[in-house]
């Protein structure tokens, strides 16, 4: 008896009218979102400015889906190239496709462009914005869910997902949900990656290189249950080197970059701080302008008190005399009239 699975969607396309909404690319779009939104909260906390962020992934994510659809039609060019294909269907990157080593390389030269024009360091931005990629990576793999790709060994698992699709070879059953454990791992990296740049203050494309070594260690054990076709070298998936290797790589750039650069950058977008400066100091001229408002009207206040004394005491004492007798005067007038009374 079956106690439970993951169903897979009837089909991965649903049409409004004319137009197609695919869950593939409607995954993708929202984890660029997802990326963007917490990598500029991330570059604000660092002291950069609010849009820029957004304005270097204009360059980063076209070229990241260029090269992610180059590394997929590279590693699987029998897939569009060999005898019974379409080699037209290499460009139908909304079917699905998209390798992460070429997303990622591709990317990181689109997002050296965009950091370059701006003058910035692209490691500081390649920190800011390394949770948010594995995010929008996590929700990236529930698109081959919708395409029913990607799975992997048989499983009798409660958590198998069910593949119905005969299509490209496939054979209908319950297998390992790659895509679900991947997309979980890479919620855990993004955790890890924010969690340990708060606690040891990682700078110069150290929060990167752990989000891209943490990545990897995952990747190499679920690319070790995945069934779909694939080169071998040495037993190993051509992924599984991919993931071996850079994984080394990004782990020697750690240790490299602690020893020779330890702490984190302290300007990270240039003009960024100088902008804050300028409207503090703008608010601080502004509350000294109303003190020095404020001293002047006491001073002007002060001054007159002083010039009242002054011509009190610079009077004549003959007038001060002669005011005292009237002031007798009238308080005798003034018994009398009331005796009379």
């Amino acid at each position: 008896m079956e106690l439970a699975y993951i169903p897979s969607p009837s089909r991965g396309v649903i049409h409004l009218g004319p137009i197609p909404l695919r869950g593939y690319a409607f995954c993708i779009i929202i984890g660029v979102f997802v990326a963007v939104w917490l990598g500029n909260k991330r570059w604000l906390a660092r002291g950069g400015r609010a849009g820029t962020v957004a304005d270097i992934s204009v360059w980063a994510v076209p070229f990241g889906l260029v090269g992610g659809r180059l590394y997929h039609v590279i590693t699987d060019y029998e897939l569009y190239f060999s005898e019974g294909r379409n080699w037209v269907d290499a460009f139908k990157i909304w079917e699905g496709g998209l390798g992460i080593w070429g997303a990622i390389a591709l990317g990181a030269v689109g997002a050296w462009i965009g950091c370059r024009r701006r003058g910035i360091p692209l490691p500081a931005y390649a920190d800011a914005i390394a949770p948010g990629i594995a995010l929008a990576q996590a929700i990236g793999r529930w698109g081959n869910w919708f395409n029913q790709e990607l799975y992997g060994k048989e499983t009798d698992l409660p958590w198998a997902v069910r593949i119905t699709s005969s299509l490209d070879g496939r054979v209908p059953g319950d297998y390992h949900p790659t895509f679900l454990y991947e997309s979980l791992w890479c919620v855990g990296v993004a955790l890890l990656v924010i969690w340990a740049d708060r606690r040891f203050q990682l700078g110069h494309g150290r929060a990167f290189a752990l989000y891209v070594a943490a990545y990897c260690a995952g990747r190499f054990w679920i690319e070790y249950l995945r069934v779909d076709d694939a080169h071998h070298i040495l037993g190993l998936r051509l992924n599984n080197w991919t993931a071996l290797i850079v994984f080394v790589l990004a782990v020697v750039y750690l240790v490299l970059s602690a020893k020779k650069r330890p702490g984190r950058e302290t300007v990270v977008e240039p003009g960024a701080d100088d902008s804050a400066t300028d409207g503090a100091e703008a608010e601080a001229d502004a509350e000294a302008d109303a003190e020095a408002d404020k001293s002047t009207e006491t001073s002007a206040e002060d001054a007159k008190a002083e010039d009242d004394k002054g011509k009190a005491e610079d009077k004549d004492p003959a007038e001060s005399e002669s005011e005292s007798e009237s002031t007798s005067q009238s308080a005798s007038a003034s018994e009398s009239a009331g005796k009379k009374s």
